[in-house]
């Protein structure tokens, strides 16, 4: 079993940043791709990010390339996802996911998943 667990979420202003961690307990994750999704009120979840188990494979979707950086330390069990230059847009729960293999990039490919921390971004 997998626990997967989000932290760093809140309210921030147009402009700011946020750091969110994921951490993940009981079995290891070894040869897991993770990844962070979001989901607005009324829209599909949607993938933001996600890193394969060998750290230079990294994915981005087109609103978060540049502005985001997604790292993972698997040493210790733990997802980042930096974000930066937020805007309104971005208000969302966003998720920790994992899934055995490759990186995908819909939802239903990855298995485990966290509850969630809220962002939200406004003035």
């Amino acid at each position: 079993q997998v626990h997967l667990v989000e932290s760093g979420g809140g309210w921030v202003q147009p402009g700011g940043s946020l750091r969110l961690a994921c951490t993940s307990s009981g079995r290891p994750l070894n040869n897991h791709a993770m990844g962070w999704f979001r989901q607005a009120p009324g829209k599909e979840r949607e993938l933001v990010a996600a890193i394969g188990w060998i750290l230079d494979i990294t994915y981005y979707s087109d609103s978060a390339e540049g502005r985001f950086s997604i790292s993972r330390d698997n040493g210790r069990h733990e997802l980042f996802l930096q974000m930066n230059k937020l805007t309104p847009e971005d208000s969302a729960v966003y998720f920790c996911a994992a899934k055995a293999g490759d990186v995908r990039y819909t939802a239903s490919d990855y298995e485990y998943w966290g509850q969630g921390t809220q962002v939200t971004v406004s003035s």
